[in-house]
C-alpha cells in the first residue's frame, strides 16, 4: 500500500510539473542563476524507489538534533521544483507561504493540520515567508498515513505530530501571478 501511496504522490509531482510548465520570470522578480553546485544532474532526480524514501527518512532521524522541529531531505527535484520529505517528531511553528502553495502527503503518522485563522507571534523569515508560534482561529484537520493536502499560497499552516513523528512528503509550487490576483 505504501508503494501504491508513493507512486501516486510521484505521479502528482510529474502532474504538477509537467502542468507548471517553465515558469515565467517577471519584471518585478527576476529568476536567480542556479548555483553552479546545483546545476545539470544534481538538479535533477525524477525517481525514487519505497526503498529511497526509506534510507532518506533513516538519515532525517540519524541527523536530527534535540530539540530540532523538523529535518527535510530531497526526495525529487526538477529545477524548480524539489518533493522532500519531511520528518517532523515534533510541533512546529506556523509557516505562512506568500507566493507559493504547498501540496503534502502524509508518508507515515499521525496529527493535526492546522489552516487558516489569524498568526500569533508573526515574524518574517524571509523575503517570502512568514513565521509565528500560533495560529487564532483556523480549521483543525486530523492527517494520518495516506492522507493528501494542498495549502494555498498565503495560508497560515501548522502541523502537529500526534503519538510519534509525523513523515511528510511536500511539494512547493510557485504560482503564476495572474492566477493568484
Amino acid at each position: 500500500m505504501r508503494a501504491f501511496g508513493i507512486g501516486i504522490v510521484l505521479a502528482m509531482v510529474a502532474t504538477v510539473v509537467v502542468a507548471a510548465g517553465k515558469p515565467a520570470a517577471s519584471p518585478a522578480t527576476p529568476q536567480a542563476p542556479a548555483p553552479a553546485a546545483q546545476t545539470g544532474a544534481a538538479m535533477m532526480k525524477i525517481y525514487s524507489s519505497a526503498a529511497d524514501v526509506d534510507s532518506l527518512l533513516a538519515k532525517a532521524k540519524a541527523e536530527r538534533k534535540e530539540g530540532q522541529v523538523m529535518v527535510a531531505e530531497h526526495i525529487l527535484s526538477l529545477a524548480p521544483y524539489n518533493a522532500n520529505l519531511e520528518y517532523r517528531p515534533v510541533e512546529g511553528a506556523v509557516a505562512v507561504h506568500e507566493k507559493e502553495a504547498e501540496m503534502v502527503y502524509v508518508i507515515d503518522g499521525t496529527g493535526t493540520l492546522t489552516t487558516g485563522g489569524t498568526v500569533v507571534g508573526e515574524k518574517r523569515t524571509n523575503a517570502a515567508n512568514l513565521s509565528g508560534t500560533a495560529i487564532d482561529g483556523g480549521t483543525i484537520q486530523k492527517i494520518n498515513k495516506g492522507d493528501f493536502a494542498i495549502i494555498p499560497e498565503g495560508t497560515p499552516h501548522q502541523f502537529k505530530p500526534e503519538g510519534g513523528a509525523l513523515v511528510l512528503m511536500t511539494l512547493h509550487v510557485a504560482r503564476p501571478v495572474s492566477e493568484m490576483q
